[in-house]
């Protein structure tokens, strides 16, 4: 009897265990392996459009922004910038991984946003256009894409349709497609989701939820 208790203990500790690197590994508190567009022989996507003029083209310059916004490691808050409408501190929220990433680009998403709100005021329901905060929320900046980026496919299984340097966006979320994939080919996002998420770069386009846009600013 007592054996056969042990037993059930060590399989009961063991299902646990198993269960709990499950949950860290699905969370990205494990680390996934990462791949890139030559392992699925994939060609990476190259703009024809450099709006600052700075010899990189537009989609390089979103990735490439994007990572060193990211690299100043912003905490995870909500904050009203009333001067500068661009988060300037150590904090920010998952619109602005995608506001400077643009903005490092040559693409001013707080002015961008504002214009086509004023154009556009039946879409976007607001009753007092604010320019420092309406760009930084996702539900105006699904509008804003539709309006103007070029749609893509939300099916993650069409991976060579799925580019660095795209933007994705959620319920209540956005983030930047990252030149990292997984084993199936389907790629990380580099986002800012909350102040306890793993990494800044995450394997999450399986598992967030339900994808309601894909875009790309410029062929």
């Amino acid at each position: 009897m007592k054996q056969k208790k042990k037993i059930l203990l060590c399989a009961a500790i063991l299902i646990v265990l198993l269960l709990g690197i499950y949950v860290l590994y699905r969370f990205n508190y494990i680390p996934h392996r990462k791949y890139t567009n030559e392992d699925f022989g994939i060609t990476a996507y190259v703009s024809q459009n450099d709006e600052d003029g700075d010899g990189i083209d537009d989609q390089t310059d979103i990735l490439n922004s994007a990572h060193e916004y990211l690299d100043t490691k912003p905490k995870y808050k909500s904050k009203y910038y009333a001067e500068t409408g661009y988060s300037n501190d150590e904090y920010g929220v998952c619109t602005d991984v995608v506001a400077n990433a643009m903005k490092g680009a040559g693409y001013d998403l707080m002015w961008l946003v504002n214009e086509d709100i004023l154009s556009h005021r039946e879409d976007y329901e607001i009753e007092q256009p604010d320019p420092y905060i309406d760009f930084r929320r996702v539900k105006n900046l699904k509008i804003y894409f539709a309006h103007t980026a070029i749609p893509l496919t939300t099916d993650i299984t069409e991976i060579e349709e799925w580019q660095a340097g795209d933007i994705v966006i959620w319920e209540g979320h956005i983030g930047i497609v990252s030149e990292h994939r997984n084993k199936k080919g389907i790629p990380f996002v580099l986002h800012n989701a909350n102040p306890i998420q793993a990494s800044y770069e995450e394997d999450i386009l399986e598992i967030w939820g339900e994808i309601e846009g894909h875009y790309r600013i410029a062929e």
